[in-house]
Formats: structure tokens, C-alpha cells, sequence
């Protein structure tokens, strides 16, 4: 990002994104385009140039570095093949979110990390130091909270900027809560 006269006075926001559970890749999560949405109707609505919207996508690696059971792995190159299809899968999520920025006139930056998403977000907003962080909320229960536990409640607690949280709709919500 190059520093200018008119990007320093635009508020940098940042919104967390993941991908949908359900339907996967590229596809976004619930709680991902319903804090987007919510942050350019109640935030940006028309005033576009005022803002930068600054997309993260966490990935999570697989606990035992292998997401396809099915696979077989014979040879480096195969491994290098699974690192670039994550790669590829992050960037057509975070191309949706991108896309709708441009077509609305939205200054934006997107990029991926990988790691635990909690952690990884309070990092970045360290690092880039956004004036607002925007991210959705599944709306676990009690119970389930302790066994997955939730990133918007991490973040809203150690991030060093404002945090908002956007709840899904009750009509978007799935029928298992932990599915997005």
C-alpha cells in the first residue's frame, strides 16, 4: 500500500474471512458475507472512498497435514501439488470478496495466512494496525463454545483495535450451528 494524502485519511477495516463448511471452497462462509455485507450497508454505505476494506483469510492446516484420506502421496512433487491447490482454493475465496469491492467502487487489499485463525488475525491487526476489525459469528452455544471455541470472542478480547461482530441472520443459520 502506498502512502498518500488521500489514503491517509480513509478508515482501514479490516474483515476476517473463512470458507463455508458446507459448501467449501470458493465458496464463503455465512458468517463471512453476512459481516461484509453488514460492514458496506452500516459502514461504507456510499461513501466509498473514505474507506479500505482489508480482507484476511486464515487457513488452517490439518492436524495431520493430510485433508484428502482418499490420497496417496508418492513423491515430493505430490505434496507440492496439495500446498498450491490450498493456495489456489484461498485465493478464489478471497477473489468474491475482492470482485464486489471493485464492483461498488471499494478500495481493498486481500491476503492469506495460515495458522489458528484467532491468533492469526490478532497478529495481523498488530502488524497492519487497521482502525476497525469486522468479523462473523457462527452464534455457538455454550457448550459448543468450549469444545471449538470462537474466534470472535478471542479477537474482541486481545485484538489491539475495535472489534465489531456480526451474528448471522437466524433464517441464514444451518441447522448444526458449527456448519458456516
Amino acid at each position: 500500500m502506498e502512502g498518500g494524502a488521500a489514503e491517509s485519511s480513509q478508515t482501514r477495516i479490516m474483515v476476517g474471512v473463512n470458507e463455508s463448511t458446507i459448501k467449501g471452497y470458493p465458496h464463503a462462509s455465512i458468517s463471512s458475507k453476512g459481516a461484509f455485507e453488514w460492514t458496506l450497508s452500516k459502514i461504507v454505505r456510499a461513501n466509498t472512498s473514505a474507506f479500505t476494506l482489508l480482507f484476511l483469510h486464515v487457513q488452517v492446516p490439518d492436524q495431520d497435514g493430510f485433508d484428502d484420506m482418499d490420497s496417496i502421496y508418492a513423491s515430493p512433487d505430490d505434496f507440492k501439488k496439495l500446498n498450491h491447490r490450498n493456495k489456489i482454493r484461498g485465493l478464489h475465496l478471497l477473489e468474491y470478496f475482492v470482485n464486489r469491492c471493485h464492483e461498488i467502487g471499494v478500495p481493498c487489499e486481500a491476503w492469506i495466512k495460515k495458522g489458528d485463525p484467532k491468533e492469526v488475525i490478532c497478529h495481523e491487526v498488530n502488524r497492519v494496525q487497521p482502525d476497525l476489525l469486522v468479523v462473523g459469528s457462527r452464534g455457538l452455544g455454550p457448550f459448543q463454545r468450549v469444545f471449538v471455541g470462537t474466534v470472535s470472542e478471542f479477537c474482541a478480547k486481545h485484538a489491539e483495535c475495535p472489534v465489531i461482530t456480526i451474528k448471522r441472520k437466524v433464517d441464514e443459520a444451518p441447522q448444526d450451528p458449527i456448519d458456516d
